[in-house]
């Protein structure tokens, strides 16, 4: 049963974000209606923020490779090939000065 309420949950709630209070209203829930012990509301609720921060890395993770892919295509640099370009160009700039030219 317990297996059931925790997939029902998951599915229902997504990402998750519980502050403290919230936390212990919601063992507190769990306790009154589905006569859940607090050890397993407790162990239900950090499996459901874990998994909630999970899905948050995945989201964020596909969101930088989204907006990577878009600079790409739109031929937008990025800070480290920047940064690349301006040091040889100082590096070509120092040679020629050095050259006398």
């Amino acid at each position: 049963m317990l297996e059931m309420l925790e997939k029902t949950i998951l599915a229902g709630m997504g990402a998750i974000s519980l502050s403290q209070k919230k936390a212990e209203e919601f063992i507190q829930e769990l306790k009154q209606r589905f006569n859940v012990s607090e050890e397993e509301g407790k162990a239900l609720l950090e499996k459901l923020q874990d998994a909630a921060r999970e899905n948050q890395k995945k989201l964020e993770e596909l969101a930088r490779e989204e907006v990577r892919k878009t600079c790409e295509r739109m031929g937008v640099v990025t800070a480290d090939e920047f940064e690349r370009l301006q040091k040889r160009v100082q590096k070509l700039e120092k040679q020629l000065k050095e050259s006398g030219q």
